[in-house]
C-alpha cells in the first residue's frame, strides 16, 4: 500500500478474536482509520461503507451455530454482498479474508467457506482485486473465547481459574497458530511489506505453525501453573512455549497478578528467592543490615553474580590454594556485576549506614542435598 495521509481499513467481524487483536495493532499507527462492521450492522450498509476504504480484512463468519442454515447467511452471503459492493464502487480494494483449514471438510462449516473463499478469487479474477485467503488452523492468544471453539483457551482459562481440565483423548493432535503471527502477517500484505507465498490452493501460507497434541498441552500449561509453586520458569522465551505462556497470562484474573515467594530471615537480613530455571540457575535477593557480613564460605564449581541495588557492600575474596587475598567495593549508585569464582572464599559486609540489597544469580538451582557450598571464614 502507497503511503498516504489517511489509509481507511474495513473490519467485519470487528468484535471477533482475531479482529480484537488486529485493531490493537493497528491502534498506534496514527495513519489508520478504522472502520468496524459487526453483527450490528446489515449487508445494505456495505455500499456505502466502501466508497472510501482503502483495504478491507473480512473477519467475520460463523462457525458454531444453533441453525446450520446461518452459516450460508454468515458465511457465503456476507462474503457475496460484500463483493458485490466492491464491484459496484469500481475500485480493486485489496481484500484479506480468513478463513478455515475445515475448509478442506465436507461439513457444512467448511463447505461454507470454501464457497466464500470461491466468491472472493472469483473476484479477484474478474475485478482485478488482491485477495489474500489464509485457511487458518486453531488460531490461539489472548481474548480468544474460552468453552467456545478454541483449546487453548479453554484450558488457560479453567487453570488460570483454579477450574478443572477435561482431556477425552490425550494423543489428539493439534495444529497452531499464534495471534500475533497471524495479525503481523496481515498488517505485512496490508502494508506490501512482504512475497506473497501461495499454495496450490492459492492460499497464503503463514509461518510458524505448531504442532503438538492435547496431552502435551495440557502438561504446559500445568507447568505454567504450577511455576508459581516450584519458582521454576519454563523455557519462555522463543517458539510455542513463548506464546502459550503469554496466552495462559493473559486468562489470570487481577487477583491473580501477584503471587507470593518464599522469604527467610534472620538476624542478618532476608534472603528471596524470585525465579528458577531448568538449566540456567536462579535468581534471588538478600539484604544485609549495617555491618552485617553474609557468606564466609566456597564453592567447588558454582558460580554467583551479584548486583548492589541499594547500600555499600565490601566483597573479600580469599584463594583456597595459594591464600592470595582480594577485595573490592560495589555500591547501588554504580551498577557493577562482582562474581565469585569457583575455589576462591568469599563473603559480603555492609560497609554503609543503610540496609544493603543485592541481587543474585547462581549458575544452579539450590539443591539442600548437594548445596557445593562449603564454609570457610575469611580473616
Amino acid at each position: 500500500m502507497s503511503p498516504r495521509s489517511s489509509v481507511k481499513v474495513l473490519v467485519t467481524g470487528a468484535n471477533g478474536f482475531i479482529a480484537k487483536n488486529l485493531k490493537i495493532h493497528l491502534s498506534g499507527r496514527k495513519e489508520i482509520i478504522l472502520v468496524p462492521f459487526t453483527r450490528n450492522n446489515h449487508f445494505t450498509e456495505l455500499p456505502a461503507l466502501l466508497c472510501d476504504i482503502d483495504f478491507i480484512f473480512h473477519l467475520a463468519g460463523v462457525n458454531r451455530p444453533e441453525d446450520p442454515k446461518e452459516f450460508m447467511m454468515g458465511n457465503i452471503d456476507l462474503t457475496q454482498e460484500l463483493c458485490n459492493a466492491i464491484v459496484a464502487g469500481g475500485r480493486t480494494i485489496p481484500v484479506i479474508y480468513s478463513s478455515s483449514t475445515q475448509a478442506t471438510q465436507n461439513n457444512p462449516y467448511g463447505m461454507s467457506k470454501r464457497a466464500a473463499e470461491e466468491i472472493l478469487f472469483g473476484l479477484q479474477v474478474a475485478n482485478g482485486n488482491p485477495v489474500h485467503v489464509f485457511r487458518l488452523p486453531n488460531v490461539f492468544g489472548k481474548w480468544c473465547k474460552p468453552n467456545y471453539n478454541s483449546v487453548v483457551a479453554t484450558f488457560c482459562y479453567n487453570l488460570a481459574h483454579d477450574l478443572p481440565i477435561k482431556i477425552n483423548d490425550s494423543t489428539t493432535p493439534l495444529k497452531l497458530v499464534y495471534i500475533d503471527d497471524v495479525i503481523n502477517r496481515f498488517i505485512q500484505l496490508m502494508d506490501n511489506s512482504a512475497d506473497r507465498n501461495v499454495d496450490d490452493n492459492g492460499c497464503e501460507i503463514l509461518h510458524p505453525q505448531y504442532t503438538t497434541t492435547v496431552g502435551e498441552l495440557a502438561h504446559q500449561l500445568h507447568a505454567f501453573k504450577d511455576s508459581r509453586v516450584n519458582l521454576i520458569t519454563e523455557r519462555v522465551g522463543a517458539g510455542l512455549v513463548r506464546a502459550l505462556y503469554s496466552t495462559y497470562v493473559s486468562y489470570l484474573p487481577t487477583n491473580s497478578f501477584v503471587y507470593p515467594v518464599p522469604l527467610h530471615g534472620d538476624a542478618r537480613g532476608v534472603f528471596v528467592e524470585m525465579l528458577k530455571t531448568p538449566d540456567c540457575g536462579q535468581f534471588s535477593y538478600f539484604t544485609a543490615y549495617p555491618g552485617v557480613t553474609r557468606g564466609g564460605h566456597y564453592h567447588h564449581s558454582k558460580t554467583e553474580k551479584f548486583l548492589v541495588i541499594r547500600g555499600v557492600a565490601r566483597f573479600k575474596f580469599r584463594h583456597m590454594y595459594t591464600d592470595e587475598e582480594f577485595e573490592l567495593v560495589s555500591n547501588g549508585e554504580v551498577p557493577t556485576i562482582v562474581e565469585t569464582i569457583p575455589g576462591w572464599t568469599h563473603d559480603v559486609t555492609n560497609i554503609g549506614s543503610d540496609e544493603l540489597v543485592v541481587m543474585l544469580w547462581a549458575n544452579e538451582i539450590f539443591d539442600r542435598t548437594h548445596p557445593d557450598t562449603y564454609a570457610c571464614l575469611l580473616n
